[in-house]
């Protein structure tokens, strides 16, 4: 399984013997961005086990409450390209505290909601406010700290609070909601933004290309049209089923519009999207295995989530511990992988990760319908490190080589991959769980399926890496 390795870190006797650590304003410019992405993550995880609370309280039907999580998911994720691309070209600082006070700004708004349309309101906004923040905060930190050890740090550092956001979302929503009511959950968002909001303009510096090129507005229209569509697909069909007129109307439309948007970008002067960058098999098989390896873990934490609460019948204290050894193990990867990284170079990491973390995962289907916490926690917190590896060396292989002008691009594809495969992990997969003779059967269906998916990916993307961009 020999890589093409000629965008990996040096050699390990070039390197200092530990990555370079960031002082200074460097520091603050990393925490400020990677609390801001660890908001983000937590947002997409917090108001789960809330819905039934909300949905009493609000008057919303049990068919309408996926819409709580449904008018976050749409723009978060459909307007990650065109943000992305918006901040290369006339500011990403601009545009990162523009969506840091939006995000803000609809927090309250959800928090205090009097009606449905007021709380949906807010959670669209709330998306919006995210799809500017993720893609300019990872251009900011990609062109802040250069290629090589400081930015392996960075993203490490990065990637283990995306990841740990999500499973800390899960385990403090249950707890704010039995303790202060679900509105907290969304308050505690509105107090993380008044933290970071009134640090980040005097840390940050402005960022953007230089030539200043014309927006092209044909190819923004198409594919964020075609992504709203298609993720509005995936996400109702977990409902509805895929036979469901919109759904399919919605699939057909987001198809049409995302190969209409290929079409005008091989056509303009000035695309949103380099195809030449898309063909690159660095950027093109580096998506593939953050898509998967986000997909199936949030999907895993979901499920292990309904097995050790509705098989097992632990406590939602007792739940939050073996999560919360996964989160702990999370942080520790994210401090080892850089060194991974350096030795090995970001492509083999990826791959080995992806082959580590299918194999874990693997080892959940040796779980009982009478026992299995031990296992659970064991299996899914080594899982979980080998995850964290495959975030922080697929962002690095997607981005590695990129010029400066073009990283919001390069990290807004790295973060449309990461916010869609969280919003279809679950409905897609998830959803089997909870359709089968048996929950416990349906739950060693989705485990069997994602340790298989992630396998194979591991082995499509190291053959794909073989050849050079």
């Amino acid at each position: 399984m020999a890589l093409d390795t000629s965008t990996a870190p040096s050699p390990p006797q070039a390197q200092p013997a530990a990555p370079a650590r960031p002082t200074g304003r460097a520091a603050l410019v990393l925490f400020v961005l990677c609390a801001a992405q660890f908001m983000v993550a937590l947002d997409f995880s917090v108001l789960n086990v809330a819905l039934p609370a909300l949905g009493a309280d609000l008057g919303m039907s049990q068919s309408a409450l996926q819409w709580a999580v449904t008018a976050f998911a749409l723009p978060s994720g459909g307007f990650l390209l065109l943000f992305g691309r918006t901040g290369d070209l006339y500011g990403r600082r601009k545009l990162f505290l523009t969506g840091l006070a939006l995000f803000g700004t609809a927090s309250l708004l959800a928090t205090f909601a009097w009606d449905p349309a007021s709380f949906l309101a807010g959670r669209a906004l709330q998306g919006v406010g995210a799809a500017a923040i993720v893609p300019t905060g990872m251009s900011l930190l990609t062109t802040t700290f250069p290629e090589g050890p400081q930015r392996d740090r960075a993203l490490g550092i990065s990637g283990t609070l995306l990841s740990l956001g999500f499973t800390v979302g899960m385990v403090l929503g249950g707890v704010l909601t039995d303790t202060l009511g679900w509105r907290s959950t969304m308050g505690l968002l509105a107090l993380f933004t008044l933290i970071v909001l009134p640090l980040a303009p005097g840390i940050l510096t402005e960022s953007r290309n230089p030539e200043r090129p014309r927006l092209d507005v044909p190819g923004a229209i198409t594919v964020t049209g075609g992504l709203l569509a298609l993720i509005y697909a995936l996400s109702t069909a977990a409902q509805r089923g895929f036979g469901d007129t919109d759904v399919i109307v919605t699939l057909i439309a987001g198809l049409a519009l995302l190969t209409a948007f290929v079409v005008i970008e091989s056509r303009t002067r000035e695309p949103l999207v380099s195809l030449p960058m898309l063909r690159r098999p660095s950027v093109a098989w580096g998506n593939i295995g953050g898509l998967i390896t986000f997909a199936t873990m949030t999907t895993a934490v979901f499920v292990l989530t309904l097995y050790l609460q509705e098989i097992l019948h632990l406590s939602a204290s007792q739940t939050g511990l073996i999560f919360g050894v996964q989160g702990i193990l999370s942080v520790v990867a994210g401090t080892l992988t850089p060194r991974v990284v350096g030795r090995f170079g970001a492509r083999r990491t990826l791959v080995l990760s992806l082959l580590a973390q299918g194999l874990l995962m693997a080892g959940l289907l040796t779980i009982g319908t009478t026992s299995g916490a031990l296992l659970v926690t064991v299996f899914i917190s080594l899982a979980s490190m080998a995850h964290l590896g495959a975030i922080v060396s697929y962002g690095l292989t997607v981005t590695s080589g990129v010029p400066d002008s073009e990283q919001g691009l390069a990290t807004g594809l790295v973060t449309t991959t990461q916010q869609v495969s969280m919003t279809i992990g679950i409905p897609l997969l998830g959803v089997l769980a909870t359709t089968q003779s048996t929950l416990f059967t349906g739950i060693r269906l989705v485990l069997a399926l994602s340790a298989a998916l992630v396998i194979a990916t591991a082995l499509l993307v190291a053959t794909g890496l073989r050849k050079r961009p």
